[in-house]
């Protein structure tokens, strides 16, 4: 494709998408607060992507960037666990949102949301087991297309996917929700049955809040 890391960035107006070093700091330096079931399960524009029944127990919301390294941690060492032993077995529902922390994550999310076939959350596995191809060097849009050809796009489709202001728009109105209303400001994020804890969070830290 014909434009590179520095152009690519512009175009998805970088200025739009503060990376925070609040992300690097740990669960422990955030003081733990409850917000709202009611209006944390409100769906965004682009309703939610739930893993698990909604008659489960309990619920987890994330709010992660795909291009965090912390999330990145989270994905490869709680993530099989936690939908192995919980979300699969209907003891856990499961939500992701979108919090990008630059325009590259960003992207990897409308990627995810625009993915044929509603495989939002292979895509999403994809970019984390791929992260440091794609997040971290020069020319990422080569890169991108190579991992969105698994989950079926085509040179066409992804570019158009890119292309989408309203969903570029609806990516962000996610993100500027969870800050607004719920506080986020680091990545990832948790509301663990509405209790916010912040950070890569192991299964026994997660275990702890539920039921």
């Amino acid at each position: 494709m014909p434009f590179n890391r520095r152009e690519f960035i512009v175009g998805m107006g970088a200025a739009a998408f503060g990376a925070s070093a609040l992300s690097l700091l740990p669960a422990a330096a955030f003081a733990q607060t409850k917000v709202d079931m009611a209006e944390l399960l409100k769906p965004g524009p682009l309703g939610d992507q739930v893993l698990g029944p909604e008659n489960a127990p309990n619920t987890i919301v994330e709010y992660a960037s795909l291009t965090c390294t912390h999330c990145k941690h989270f994905h490869d060492t709680t993530w099989p666990e936690l939908k192995q032993k919980y979300i699969d077995t209907g003891k856990v529902r499961f939500i992701l949102r979108d919090f990008p922390l630059d325009p590259l994550a960003s992207a990897g999310f409308m990627l995810a949301h625009a993915a044929p076939n509603d495989k939002f959350y292979p895509m999403v596995d994809l970019l984390f087991d791929q992260q440091q191809n794609w997040a971290f060097v020069d020319n990422p849009v080569p890169a991108l297309f190579n991992i969105a050809k698994q989950v079926g796009f085509t040179q066409e489709t992804f570019e158009l996917a890119l292309k989408n202001q309203a969903l570029l728009d609806a990516v962000n109105a996610i993100k500027d929700r969870g800050a607004k209303d719920f506080g986020v400001d680091a990545t990832p994020t948790f509301f663990i049955n509405g209790v916010k804890q912040p950070g890569a969070l192991t299964l026994e830290e997660i275990e702890k809040l539920l039921v």
